[in-house]
């Protein structure tokens, strides 16, 4: 069973940035292409950003040219550089392939305040 530990969240201001990790204990990593997911309260859990298994790179709408995804394939790692948070952006925050998926993490909670 894949087991997948996400950190980096935190409490930030409006503006500000963080950088999110997500390392994978075993499996195929390298093989899978991946995401960062987001759920907010009382809202279904999106895909914000996903990195195919070649490096291409696709981004939600609204964290386009705010938020960048990679990967090391060597730690079994994906990253989510995020910046100029908004307050809209507070949510948990998850990774995982983008299908076929494996048992969620507990997440890690990012709160912008304005």
């Amino acid at each position: 069973q894949v087991q997948l530990v996400e950190s980096g969240g935190g409490l930030v201001q409006a503006g500000g940035s963080l950088r999110l990790s997500c390392a994978a204990s075993r499996g195929t990593f390298s093989f899978n292409a991946m995401g960062w997911y987001r759920q907010a309260p009382g809202k279904q859990r999106d895909l914000v950003a996903r990195i195919s298994i070649d490096g291409s790179t696709n981004y939600a709408d609204f964290v386009k040219g705010r938020f960048t995804i990679s990967r090391d394939n060597a730690k079994k790692t994906v990253y989510l550089q995020m910046n100029s948070l908004k307050p809209e952006d507070t949510a948990v925050y998850y990774c995982n392939k983008i299908s076929n998926m494996w048992a969620w993490g507990q997440g890690t909670q990012v709160t912008v305040s304005s």
